[in-house]
């Protein structure tokens, strides 16, 4: 069979790992684009395993990251994300990776495309998924990316370099408002459920919070535990579809069925022994709240950074569904600490209400990122 190949670096950012391609590698002709990273990536693959390319048969691993200069006049780099779907031949462009963008200063400063300044440099993002800006500031000893540090995060064995990521002006980021339907709480009639309260808020990306409870959940339940249970599966989905139309992202719910990359479902529980992938307790006093989120149709192994963040914003929000679980707190600053099938991720917010409204001004947290491979990636040339 013949193939064709196209430069390309495959890199880990936080618990995602993605090719990352410039622009000028690509086809002029994005209606192209989607047949290019299915092949890249092994999709579609009914088996869901993508063995036949780069991904690794979870939505976190089947990913692709356009690179390249920045026409905008408040960034050096602009940064498109797409989710590749594992068992459909299909490409989102809907929402972002936070995960992924901590990959992407480095990735800058290694192919020339952003001078380092000093022993850290600053890289400002722009996301043309989201139209937002984010700043990864990192250590750049010698003008190179250092990758390896002290820092650990949850579902990434070892440690690496901190890489921060603030998020500026986050609110809005899918459908132009923090509070897409102008409410802190909405009441849901999802078909097969009933009614049911949920906070519907776009901060990074867009998200629908329920309660773990009004589902018939802990909260504590792992990715295997869920995917062994369609119907919770469905459920999950069926108000991911209505919060969808709610929001304004979908016209109509069938419309919705297809856009299965935002908004992101959470369902949210009060702190409470958490357990995680590895098989180790987190005691409930070293946590805020517990979180999980269905990305893509799946549950994450770990936490979307983006929704991280807009589960911190939702938590400064009063009377938001987070809000009311989230622990008490004598700072009510203090950044959040989030229970996820990984661990604790802490990420931090800085929310607060002008005139009966609403703002999420920023939002930050730490990551790790790696490169793994660079060279030309293989593809069919059949696409």
């Amino acid at each position: 069979m013949s193939q064709m190949s196209i430069n390309a670096v495959f890199m880990r950012g936080g618990t995602s790992k993605a090719l990352i391609i410039q622009p000028k590698d690509l086809p002029l002709d994005q209606s192209e684009w989607t047949d290019l990273f299915c092949a890249a990536m092994g999709s579609p693959d009914p088996y869901g395993r993508q063995l036949d390319g780069m991904g690794g048969g979870v939505s976190s691993l089947s990913k692709v990251c356009i690179v390249g200069p920045s026409s905008h006049p408040e960034a050096d780099v602009d940064y498109t994300f797409a989710q590749v779907a594992v068992k459909e031949k299909h490409v989102g462009y809907q929402g972002n990776c936070g995960n992924m963008s901590a990959a992407v200063g480095p990735f800058a400063i290694d192919q020339g495309l952003v001078i380092p300044k000093g022993d850290t440099t600053t890289v400002r993002i722009y996301n043309t998924n989201t139209k937002k800006i984010i700043h990864s500031t990192f250590a750049t000893p010698n003008g190179q990316t250092q990758y390896g540090g002290d820092l650990s995060i949850p579902g990434v064995y070892g440690t690496g370099a901190p890489i921060k990521l603030e998020f500026i002006q986050p609110g809005g980021a899918t459908t132009g408002q923090l509070l897409p339907t102008g409410n802190v709480i909405d009441r849901l009639d999802v078909a097969g459920l009933g009614q049911i309260d949920v906070s519907m808020i776009d901060a990074a990306n867009a998200a629908v919070f329920i309660r773990a409870s009004d589902i018939g959940l802990t909260g504590l339940e792992l990715p295997e535990q869920l995917e062994s249970q369609p119907d919770i599966m469905a459920t999950l989905d069926a108000i991911r579809i209505h919060a969808s139309v709610a929001m304004g992202i979908a016209p109509d719910l069938e419309s919705a069925k297809q856009n299965r990359i935002v908004p992101f479902v959470a369902f949210v529980a009060a702190p409470q022994d958490n357990p995680t992938l590895t098989g180790d307790i987190i005691a409930a006093d070293d946590l805020d709240i517990i979180a999980r989120v269905i990305s893509n149709g799946q549950p994450h192994r770990a936490l979307p950074l983006t929704i991280s963040l807009c589960t911190a914003v939702a938590a400064r929000i009063q009377g938001s569904v987070v809000s009311t679980l989230v622990r008490p707190s004598s700072d009510p600053n203090a950044a959040l600490r989030l229970g996820m099938p990984s661990g604790v991720l802490t990420v931090d917010a800085e929310v607060n209400q002008q005139q009966e409204q609403w703002h999420a001004h920023s939002g930050s947290f730490y990551r790790t990122a790696r490169r793994l491979f660079d060279g030309r990636v293989w593809i069919k040339k059949e696409i």
